[in-house]
């Protein structure tokens, strides 16, 4: 039997959580309406029974019951009065939604779609709900985006929202920035917000003035920009070097006060406030939650910038050198690819699984953490070259998107000892069948399998194997929907015939979910992974990339 789910509502003025009772659905978003005495929220409805839905979950590759269980997916909106907790039912929807607003100006709900598998760019959009006729849903976008971070002008006559973009199949794909739109409620039309900021938008908030104050990513750093209007040019707030992420707006009588996190490679995470964008470096730091690391010999870290031979543009990677062994020569390099491959390594201060660039550090390794433009020149030879690196001990490896590029490269230079390959596609037309993503392969190659082959075949590590010299070191995750283990299980079975060096990791358990676990497990690994690079043997055999695929 389903059990019952709910939404708390914290009292500040009693001081305790207050329950209120959903129903069996699982939630999908939520929103507060007019005057806050009710709640919108929108489930996710399935008309399959849970057996049904467990085995699509173990089944889930194959890729017709997996579509035919999505398709069966219903989303359905309700409104329910926060005093009465009576839930009233507004509209069913037939698609997922991941995103929900109530605009008062308006009397509109606005709600994004999405879905899981990634089949189709049009699965992917904004639609209006006018509450005085809930019968009609209106779709407010119409394009090759991934539209996401919905939020309301100050006014509630627009939306405001960010898109990842694709370029037209039939074009190079061409991976663009993060952007940010607004479109108005009332006659549809669509504005580029921040148009003279070319660089990545990574996060917003809307002022009391009708302006904005926008994340930037700007080379490494991520710095707050205002702009006024529209019409207006982005302006740089002067605050520290770093990141800024997770920024909020409270207002009254028209004036902001601002909160956010702020992190750098040597700062760890806090929550910050403002009363005055102009004193932005004078921020009163609000919380103490990661002072554990400021106590910590932490590695110190080096940006380096070169310029690209083949279209002499300037690329940027990051280098993190072992604690107390800062700009020393002749040292063990691994080369760590970032995901994405919409990612990128930036100053910013890491301390999950996701990211184990300052842990390997700890371990006396130089790391190098590339900002790749995919372009075949891949930096390492500035690290001989000055002296940085040991040339006989350079590892190159990556997960996902890095995984990847790491196949990939090892199929066109000996210039590395070991690669550690974690989660990378092989075989790009088995993987366009298998992936959740398999729409980014159609723009990535200009097409589907069948109009491109010879792209998906020549850009496919599989068919380069001969030319393979590199130990290498496989991990994938059992249960991975992005890039499924087949792929993995491919290259293995390819270098093993080639008589290559290779070690395919078997995935560790991690029992508990303590810090002191936890650290105790990643030093373990890491201490096997200078182990064996020191060695020249398998550079990433070690338990670490193990459970960094487990973390997937």
């Amino acid at each position: 039997m389903e059990s019952d789910k709910h939404i708390y509502l914290y009292s500040i003025k009693f001081d305790k959580l207050l329950p209120i009772l959903t129903g069996t659905e699982t939630l999908t978003a939520i929103t507060e309406s007019e005057g806050d005495s009710s709640l919108y929220f929108a489930m996710l409805t399935s008309q399959i029974s849970k057996k049904e839905n467990f085995s699509n979950e173990i089944d889930w590759k194959y890729v017709i019951q997996y579509r035919e269980h999505q398709s069966k997916e219903r989303s359905s909106i309700y409104r329910i009065d926060i005093n009465r907790k009576h839930r009233m039912l507004v509209k069913k929807v037939s698609f997922q939604i991941s995103e929900l607003l109530f605009s008062p100006a308006e009397q509109m709900l606005i709600l994004a779609s999405t879905l899981q598998l990634y089949e189709y760019i049009e699965n992917f959009e904004i639609y209006s709900i006018h509450l005085h006729n809930v019968t009609l849903l209106s779709k407010l976008t119409n394009n090759e985006q991934i539209e996401y971070d919905l939020q309301l002008s100050c006014d509630g006559k627009q939306v405001l929202y960010q898109t990842r973009s694709f370029s037209s199949s039939n074009e190079k794909f061409r991976v663009t920035q993060s952007r940010l739109y607004s479109v108005d409620l009332a006659h549809g039309q669509i504005e580029r917000l921040a148009k003279d900021f070319e660089d990545s938008i990574t996060g917003y908030v809307t002022r009391s003035d009708g302006g904005i104050y926008i994340l930037g990513q700007l080379g490494t750093n991520v710095q707050i920009y205002t702009q006024r209007s529209s019409s207006k040019y982005s302006i740089l707030n002067r605050g520290w070097k770093g990141t800024y992420e997770l920024i909020s707006l409270s207002s009254m009588n028209s004036h902001d006060w601002l909160a956010f996190v702020h992190s750098s490679f040597r700062q760890p995470k806090e929550v910050y406030f403002v009363d005055n964008i102009n004193e932005l470096r004078m921020a009163k730091m609000i919380t103490n939650e990661n002072q554990l690391f400021t106590r910590r010999n932490l590695p110190e870290t080096k940006v380096y910038q070169w310029i690209n031979n083949e279209d002499h543009r300037m690329i940027e990677r990051i280098l993190y050198y072992p604690p107390g062994k800062f700009e020393l020569q002749n040292l063990p390099v691994l080369v760590f690819i970032h995901g994405g491959p919409y990612s990128a390594s930036i100053n910013r201060f890491q301390a999950s699984t996701n990211y184990w660039a300052s842990l390997v550090a700890s371990e006396g390794w130089l790391v190098l953490e590339p900002n790749y433009r995919g372009s075949t020149g891949y930096g390492d030879k500035f690290l001989s070259e000055d002296g940085i690196a040991n040339p006989d001990n350079l590892a190159i490896g990556g997960y996902s998107c890095g995984g990847f590029l790491t196949n990939w490269l090892i199929t066109q230079t000996t210039r590395f000892n070991a690669a550690l390959s974690g989660a990378g596609s092989t075989d790009h037309i088995s993987a366009w069948k298998t992936m959740d993503l398999s729409v980014h392969l159609n723009y990535l190659f200009g097409g589907f399998p069948w109009e491109v082959p010879y792209t998906y075949q020549n850009e496919s590590p599989i068919y380069h194997l001969d030319k393979v010299r590199t130990p290498t070191h496989i991990i994938t995750g059992e249960n991975d929907r992005r890039v499924p283990a087949d792929q993995s299980c491919m290259l293995e079975r390819g270098l093993y015939y080639r008589g290559i060096p290779i070690n395919f990791g078997e995935a560790s358990t991690i029992a508990t979910d303590t810090l002191e676990d936890l650290t105790t497990c990643l030093h373990k690994c890491l201490h096997e992974l200078h182990k064996v690079l020191k060695h020249l043997m398998i550079s990433a055999d070690i338990m670490l990339a193990a459970y960094f695929a487990v973390s997937f």
